[in-house]
């Protein structure tokens, strides 16, 4: 299958469905991502770009796709949509995760409405969240015990952003393990990643 990760932020992928992709790698699938912006409010947009391209080395992702956004300015509109249309058409995904719509990142919140008209013909979209999202009910959870380790080296290159939580001395590494194991809980495993669907295909 062709997987397509899509995020407002380097780091964003990592965080919410790093751990699936991994898996679905591991198991000869193609890893695409979609960033909309480089993130530059949270850094130099050089740096940043840079880290999202080492850890999607580690990730093993076919190609990294950039969106002409600049961090905050996400609009909602034809534009957008039309610009994720266009990866789609490039990727032919057979699988998409995206940000969550309920989120107080502005960013988050627009790219997953857009998304949702974007992707109409798509079989398969979930979800997933951030630090920054709120009211998330997930009904879709991926074990990700194996591989959680490996998903915490790519956010490990996303080096300038290891403390940028607002919370003191909890980093976002401490942040990710503490949603897999709550998730996991959940899901009725050590670790997971959960994510609510908005259309997920069973072919039985």
């Amino acid at each position: 299958m062709n997987i397509l990760a899509i995020g407002a932020h380097p780091d964003d992928i990592e965080i919410g469905c790093g751990g699936a992709l991994i898996k679905y790698k591991n198991q000869g699938h193609d890893i695409y991502v979609l960033i909309m912006t480089k993130g530059d409010l949270g850094g130099p947009a050089k740096v940043r770009e840079m880290e999202q391209m080492k850890s999607a080395e580690i990730l093993g992702v076919e190609k990294v796709f950039w969106g002409r956004y600049s961090d905050t300015n996400i609009r909602l509109d034809k534009d957008l949509i039309i610009a994720i249309e266009d990866i789609l058409n490039q990727v032919n995904p057979d699988f998409i995760f995206v940000n969550y719509f309920d989120d107080t990142h502005q960013d988050h919140r627009i790219l997953a409405k857009g998304a949702i008209s974007a992707t109409r013909y798509i079989r398969n979209v979930l979800f997933y969240e951030v630090p920054t999202t709120q009211n998330i009910i997930p009904n879709v959870f991926i074990d990700i015990d194996k591989v959680l380790e490996k998903k915490i080296t790519c956010l490990k290159a996303h080096a300038s952003q290891m403390d940028k939580t607002n919370i003191k001395d909890l980093n976002i590494l401490d942040i990710v393990r503490s949603s897999a194991i709550f998730r996991g809980i959940q899901g009725r495993v050590k670790h997971a990643e959960g994510f609510v669907s908005l259309r997920l295909f069973i072919n039985i």
